[in-house]
């Protein structure tokens, strides 16, 4: 019951951020990006905390959250954008973009976003749920 409770938390502070980033962003966001946002954003903590048990660095965790959140900005895409017809978002007038859902452009965007999201994810759980504080290596 503890982890359910954590996690939900952590769920809509992640999905509440997401929502209000794409709103600065954009100018507005859709109800569809909370979820997403949650979902990215408990991914991209468990990344140092279940799937693997050595220390990784902030690159190699920057980078395995870039290949998470686009794989679920395609999920999420296909589903909503493609079979749903809602037009949350369209990429193809982007170089290097995948069904107009996927685009390299954001993927970059989404390696550096990364680093805040894995930063205040750790401290978060150091802070609301007394978990072991944060430790980084860059390299």
């Amino acid at each position: 019951m503890k982890q359910l409770i954590k996690y939900s938390i952590l769920f809509i502070i992640g999905g509440t951020l997401y929502y209000h980033i794409e709103i600065l962003w954009r100018g507005y966001s859709y109800l569809t990006m909370f979820f997403m946002g949650g979902l990215c954003f408990i991914l991209i903590g468990l990344i140092n905390e279940q799937y693997f048990t050595f220390r990784k660095s902030l690159l190699l965790q920057q980078g395995i959250a870039c290949l998470i959140i686009t794989s679920l900005e395609l999920l999420f895409g296909l589903v909503f954008n493609v079979m749903l017809g809602w037009g949350i978002w369209d990429y193809s007038k982007n170089k290097f973009n995948f069904m107009g859902q996927i685009c390299l452009k954001y993927s970059i965007l989404w390696f550096f976003l990364s680093l805040p999201a894995i930063v205040l994810y750790d401290y978060l759980k150091y802070w609301l749920f007394g978990e072991e504080k944060p430790k980084y290596k860059v390299f």
